[in-house]
């Protein structure tokens, strides 16, 4: 059960409406049968697939969308792997045409070895993408500046990173993707990439970001399944506690309990 009110629950993306803020990817799983399982376990109501992984997978390949056609969830293609602005435009229309969606989570990589988004590449593609109708989630670093490009390019949604991809490292940056909240009030934001713990997708949740998408920390987890409802639990009350209103940090302490009308006794000689 939410601890949060109906309304509250709400994610908006492009003018559509989900009751999860937990998003999930399908990629490492043990097994498909467990990636259903956890994908169930978790709430997610999108799930983000790899095109290249997917489309060269064969017979495998038909299995994995029998499994996703009967999860009954939004899929949100990515451009995984691409490292040119013009291989991820090519795979975002191949994606299109695949899956007869225009949403299109992208990725420009430019470092192999950190997975870091080739921020130049990116917001170039994004500009090309939605010119070409698409409905573009950018995979990005915690550059306000580049998150205002994207914006600006016609992006409603940006996706900071909270660490490098499949590093479990949490938000390292915590303080530019609270700034980026509070600069880009009106943009859906989701912090993608580097949660490992459902701790760092609360602590993303409680700064006010719209969403969270991670893959690997559930993926890799000993039992999967748990770790899901583990995070489903976690960006729930993340996001319930900045509803709320969180108190905020105080440089000296203060006492919980009044002292006012408190009595002293005197020792009597």
């Amino acid at each position: 059960m939410s601890c949060l009110p109906q309304a509250e629950q709400m994610l908006t993306l492009y003018s559509r409406t989900f009751a999860s803020r937990l998003l999930i990817g399908t990629a490492l799983y043990p097994s498909p049968a467990i990636m259903q399982q956890a994908i169930r376990a978790s709430g997610a109501q999108i799930v983000t697939v790899s095109l290249r992984r997917e489309s060269a997978g064969g017979r495998a390949g038909e299995r994995f969308w029998d499994l996703i056609r009967e999860l009954d969830v939004t899929v949100l293609p990515n451009t995984a792997g691409c490292r040119s602005v013009r291989e991820a435009v090519t795979t975002a229309q191949m994606a299109r045409e695949l899956f007869g969606t225009s949403w299109i989570k992208l990725e420009v990589i430019a470092d192999d070895e950190t997975l870091q988004p080739d921020v130049v590449g990116l917001v170039e593609a994004a500009t090309v993408l939605v010119k070409d109708g698409f409905e573009v989630l950018p995979y990005t670093t915690e550059d306000l500046g580049i998150a205002q490009r994207l914006v600006d390019a016609g992006c409603r949604v940006v996706m900071p990173w909270a660490a490098p991809i499949g590093s479990a490292r949490g938000l390292t940056n915590r303080d530019a993707l609270k700034l980026m909240r509070a600069r880009l009030p009106d943009v859906a934001l989701i912090v993608d990439a580097g949660l490992g713990a459902p701790s760092h997708a609360a602590d993303a949740m409680e700064l006010g970001y719209d969403a969270v998408l991670l893959n690997t920390a559930i993926a890799k987890a000993a039992d999967p399944v748990q770790m899901a409802n583990a995070f489903r639990l976690c960006v729930e009350g993340g996001r319930a506690a900045y509803k709320a209103g969180l108190m905020g940090p105080r440089d000296f302490a203060s006492p919980s309990t009044p002292v006012i009308g408190t009595p002293f006794w005197h020792a009597v000689s």
